[in-house]
C-alpha cells in the first residue's frame, strides 16, 4: 500500500522558518514525480512546488518563489519542503502528493496530475 505521511508542521511567526518532510511507504519515491500543495480554510487548494523525477527540475508559484526549495532524498525515500520568510499567508494545511511517471525531468503543477496523496500537516504562522 502506498502511503505519504507528512510531518514538521507548527505554530511559527512571521519571517520563520520551517522544514516540511513527506515519508512514502509502500513504494519508491524515485520513480515519481512529487508535490506541495496547501489548503487554508475557505480556500481552494494551491499548488506549491513541484519536482522531477530527477530532481533537478523544480517549479514554484510566484507567492513561494525565492522563499520555499523543494527537494527530494530518494534513498531515505522523503520529500522535503523548505519555507523561509514566514508569511501569515502561508498558514494552511500543506499536503505532498506523488505522481509515477516513466518521465525523469518532468514535474506537475496540477492537482488532479497527482495519483497518491497524504493527509497534510498543518502550517500556522502568526503576524
Amino acid at each position: 500500500q502506498v502511503q505519504l505521511v507528512e510531518s514538521g508542521g507548527g505554530l511559527v511567526q512571521a519571517g520563520d522558518s520551517l522544514r516540511l518532510s513527506c515519508a512514502a511507504s509502500g513504494r519508491t519515491i524515485s520513480r515519481s514525480a512529487m508535490g506541495w500543495f496547501r489548503q487554508a480554510p475557505g480556500k481552494e487548494r494551491e499548488f506549491v512546488a513541484a519536482i522531477s523525477r530527477s530532481g533537478d527540475r523544480t517549479y514554484y508559484p510566484d507567492s513561494v518563489k525565492g522563499r520555499f526549495t523543494i527537494s527530494r532524498d530518494n534513498a531515505k525515500n522523503t520529500l522535503y519542503l523548505q519555507m523561509n520568510s514566514l508569511d501569515p499567508e502561508d498558514t494552511a494545511v500543506y499536503y505532498c502528493a506523488r505522481h509515477d511517471t516513466i518521465y525523469r525531468t518532468i514535474y506537475y503543477l496540477n492537482g488532479y496530475e497527482y495519483d497518491y496523496w497524504g493527509q497534510g500537516t498543518q502550517v500556522t504562522v502568526s503576524s
